[in-house]
């Protein structure tokens, strides 16, 4: 295989491959420099009896994600406050047609699922998000562990359990999400509480994620009347300079707000029957570095 075939097959799976990344990790810098690893080793290897690039390339891509998580572990002990995962920009477009594999997708990648899945091991994460986001035969994963097949069905079987017990369950429709996700940032933005009161579940929750450095909650915020007074309370302080912009992160409709044209937080809802069920809001500065190229 020729540089310039190498370079073309690896850039053919590049997306897959952040994706596979991103999931296992929650954090797109560390998804990258997993990416730019397994880059490097793609090009600097011995590719002749490679006969299946993308399976190679999922292999070498999963095995640095467990590596990275276990570091990643470590790091998070002394994580200021609550954490959640660096917003990720997803538009599946035309690569993904089919609506069931798109909504797999978005829902593999949503804040609430990476949330629960923090709390896998690194191999029940890995073999997780191969099985149920990409739909990798058990023996397929197997071979990339490097574990028998009895053993992965054990794994994906334990994970799938534990996601299934935790997850919150919400409403996956884009259209309902992002007409219930503009009439809050409406009310929001002009501090009318009682419009808020009315969009917001009774037991919300505000998840708010700043690592101790910016002003969020340092604690899960429940309840409407906590939740909407808080609201209705930053936006009365204010930003300077700011504006507001909807796209897609992580599967779902999201508000980036910037102040003076820089990423200052995002917001994203988690709604059910009608109401919101959850407000993710995201401020911690070195999670949101990614979103300066997506304004």
């Amino acid at each position: 295989m020729s540089t310039d075939t190498a370079t073309d097959a690896f850039e053919e799976h590049r997306a897959v491959l952040l994706g596979v990344a991103y999931r296992m990790l929650g954090r797109v810098a560390d998804a990258e420099d997993v990416v730019q690893e397994a880059w490097l080793r793609w090009a600097g290897g011995d590719r002749s009896e490679v006969r299946e690039p993308r399976a190679y390339l999922v292999r070498v891509t999963t095995r640095l994600a467990i590596d990275r998580l276990r570091q990643i572990k470590a790091r998070s002990e002394t994580y200021v406050g609550p954490w959640l995962p660096e917003p990720y920009v997803t538009d599946f477009g035309d690569t993904t047609p089919d609506t069931a594999e798109r909504v797999v997708l978005a829902d593999s990648v949503s804040l609430a699922v990476l949330v629960v899945m923090e709390s896998l091991s690194p191999l029940e994460r890995a073999v997780f998000v191969l099985r149920e986001a990409f739909g990798y035969p058990y023996s397929d994963i197997a071979a990339m562990l490097d574990r028998g097949e009895p053993a992965v069905r054990q794994l994906a079987a334990r994970a799938r359990k534990h996601v299934e017990e935790r997850r919150p369950r919400y409403d996956v429709d884009p259209a309902r999400r992002r007409d219930l996700t503009e009439r809050f940032l409406a009310a929001a933005a002009g501090g009318d509480l009682e419009g808020l009161m009315k969009l917001l579940a009774p037991d919300v929750l505000l998840v708010g994620d700043s690592g101790g450095k910016s002003r969020a909650p340092l604690r899960v915020l429940e309840s409407a009347d906590k939740v909407g007074r808080f609201l209705a309370g930053i936006t009365r302080k204010g930003l300077p300079d700011f504006s507001v912009r909807l796209l897609e992160l992580n599967g779902g409709p999201a508000a980036l707000v910037l102040s003076a044209g820089r990423p200052d937080t995002v917001f994203q809802l988690d709604i059910a029957e009608g109401r919101v069920q959850a407000v993710y809001l995201i401020r911690n500065p070195d999670k949101l570095r990614s979103l300066a190229a997506a304004q």
